[in-house]
């Protein structure tokens, strides 16, 4: 009987667990007004270009926008293989269309098979017997003692017991 009461309190308290957000307090989102204003309100025409040709790169990206909507452009890079790949992009309201291109030859390293012979171990040689082994020898030794060290420190030299002396005016409360 008290099983069963118990596992009723539980599932109404598990079930009025689910409607507090009934209860919560509400609260509106606050309201912002932005002071930003954009000087612009159409998209203005750009034009940028620029490369980087080192020891270890070797690429370029150029993109125009002659009305502000429409964007082409290209990009170049230099793969590790030894090709260059050119990209010319073409975005706008209807979307990204790219045409990728590779120019030149892949190049990989040549093939050489390894020389290199895996380590062989012969099986361990067969013992007839087993080895045998033998506990060490006790020897028992005397206990050892111990003794404390003494101290001796000077005893605190008084020159008088201590009077307790009255305070000559006595506070009134």
């Amino acid at each position: 009987m008290k099983f069963i009461i118990l596992a009723a309190l539980f599932a109404v308290a598990a079930a009025d667990s689910y409607r507090s957000a009934e209860y919560a307090p509400k609260y509106e989102a606050p309201a912002y007004k932005s002071t930003y204003e954009a000087k612009y309100e159409t998209p203005q025409p750009y034009d940028f270009s620029w490369a980087v040709n080192d020891y270890y790169n070797d690429y370029e990206h150029s993109e125009k926008s002659v009305d502000g909507n429409v964007v082409t452009g290209s990009y170049r890079v230099v793969l590790p293989d030894g090709r260059t790949q050119i990209v010319t992009y073409k975005a706008d309201s209807y979307g990204y269309v790219a045409d990728v291109k590779y120019t030149g030859e892949a190049k990989y390293p040549e093939y050489v098979a390894n020389n290199y012979k895996a380590t062989t171990y012969s099986a361990p040689a067969y013992r007839p017997t087993a080895p045998t082994y033998s506990a060490p020898a006790y020897k028992p030794t005397a206990p050892s003692t111990y003794t404390a060290p003494t101290y001796s420190a000077p005893a605190p030299a008084y020159t008088a017991t201590p009077v307790y002396k009255a305070p000559a005016v006595q506070p009134q409360y």
